[in-house]
């Protein structure tokens, strides 16, 4: 079998099952281990998967460029984004996370509410500028362009000063048995930091991050409070989410 068509067959096979062993391929194909090793090497070297220990799981299709994002599932974010400003009282203290659904997020609460939104995100501070009620507390630090986020040691010092009653976490990959996920290790610690300040963490989830990991671990799924998804979510998807007793919310169209 030549190396192109065992790489599409893993990729079916990751489609089709979710997940890759190499010693079950590698026996399935009569072929050494250490070949199949190598594929899956490659493939995770070109983003087409992430490899895990044994194996390898899909990579999440969320790790594109801020500008890419944007563009993808706009009504889905919108429906998602009004689910979670509906969760947001007066006089609650909300962390918004980055990210082209955060933003959404913050569009979507009422003119009319009266509450603090503490943010690493200067799109969603930008955001907020037309809600007169609004105080927003924008945590500095480093840019991590990717996101648009605040990152590092001074960001880390913003956070530790506040305590918030919610939390709507935005994450690249979603796994039962790998948690929550995101491309960025500095990325990863401050989403880390923000969760451990506050009293409720609601994932921001959609489809493709369902069962897809990506390269630094942010937090279990026991330490999520709740996760918001789109109506269209296959019921299969989040099954093992719901089992873990996480509350997930359909967010109407």
């Amino acid at each position: 079998m030549l190396t192109t068509e065992r790489k599409a067959l893993i990729l079916d096979t990751l489609g089709r099952e979710g997940r890759v062993i190499a010693k079950e391929f590698s026996d399935k194909l009569n072929l050494s281990e250490d070949t199949i090793r190598r594929d899956l090497r490659e493939l995770a070297g070109e983003g087409l998967l992430q490899r895990v220990h044994g194996g390898a799981l899909p990579a999440s299709k969320a790790l594109a460029d801020l500008a890419m994002r944007g563009k993808v599932s706009v009504n889905d974010k919108s429906a998602i984004a009004k689910a979670a400003a509906a969760m947001v009282k007066k006089g609650h203290i909300v962390f918004l996370d980055g990210g082209t659904t955060a933003v959404a997020v913050a569009r979507a609460l009422p003119l009319d509410l009266r509450a603090t939104v503490a943010t690493h995100s200067p799109d969603v501070a930008v955001a907020l500028l037309d809600h007169p009620s609004v105080e927003v507390e924008l945590i500095g630090g480093r840019i991590y362009k990717h996101s648009n986020v605040a990152v590092g040691a001074v960001a880390m010092e913003g956070i530790a000063k506040i305590k918030a009653d919610i939390y709507f976490i935005g994450v690249t990959g979603i796994h039962p048995d790998h948690g929550l996920t995101t491309g960025d290790r500095e990325e990863a610690a401050i989403k880390r930091s923000i969760s451990r300040q506050s009293a409720e963490t609601i994932v921001l989830g959609s489809g493709e991050k369902l069962g897809a990991v990506s390269a630094y671990h942010v937090i279990d799924l026991d330490q999520v409070d709740g996760m918001i998804i789109e109506k269209s979510c296959r019921s299969d998807a989040i099954g093992s989410i719901k089992e873990r007793g996480i509350s997930v919310v359909h967010a109407a169209g």
